[in-house]
């Protein structure tokens, strides 16, 4: 019950803090389009699993849509956060060792790890969040493209070619297909958001791991 008491509470605050940090720096002009709103989606998907993962991502959805509210569409966005929580779940059963938060130099055996071998370990790791901040970034490219290319098509509104014009410059936006231009879109912009959401969310996990 207590567990259940503090992922709840957890999933809530996470959900927040997502909000929280897309609209200070949305809000602070600093002309980046970065969303920064999965990040405590990871970090409640390290310490509950993928049901809380998969709640903190819906809630931040919803609740940070309904704020800034622009259409009914933008709710279809929640399934990105969803698909988050999912593959970094993914991650997590493929890569137990690499991600684990157990402090294994605790155990007898590996008291006498040398420096080497610790580092080899630490280096796995990176690899391994890389690795997970790159899939994270394609899926995301390929989910909120699709969604975004169908939101056009069912509204019939204008493409949005700004981000692509940005990446390849002059009209080559104009001659890709809408749904392939929404995604190539958003591969350099995810690039760096999944790198600080994925590296960001175990730092924190790890920290509050530590802290309980």
């Amino acid at each position: 019950m207590r567990k259940t008491i503090f992922l709840l509470l957890l999933c809530l605050a996470g959900a927040a803090l997502n909000i929280i940090l897309n609209i200070v720096f949305t809000a602070s002009g600093m002309g980046l389009p970065i969303y920064l709103d999965t990040m405590l989606t990871v970090t409640v998907t390290f310490i509950g699993g993928p049901v809380w993962g998969c709640l903190t991502g819906a809630l931040t959805n919803i609740i940070g849509h309904s704020i800034n509210f622009w259409g009914w569409e933008g709710y279809l966005f929640t399934i990105c956060s969803i698909a988050t929580a999912l593959i970094t779940w993914l991650f997590i059963r493929l890569f137990r060792k690499e991600l684990s938060f157990e402090n294994h130099q605790n155990t007898p055996h590996e008291k006498n790890l040398s420096g080497s071998h610790s580092l080899n370990k630490t280096m796995n790791r990176i690899v391994v969040l890389i690795l997970l901040s790159f899939s994270l970034c394609f899926a995301m490219s390929i989910l909120g493209g699709s969604i975004s290319a169908f939101i056009q098509i069912i509204t019939d509104s204008p493409a949005d070619e700004m981000r692509l014009k940005a990446l390849l410059g002059g009209s080559m936006s104009s001659r890709l297909p809408l749904v392939l231009a929404e995604i190539l879109s958003r591969i350099p912009v995810n690039i760096i958001d999944r790198l600080i959401a994925a590296f960001g969310g175990y730092g924190l996990a790890l920290g509050i791991n530590k802290f309980r």
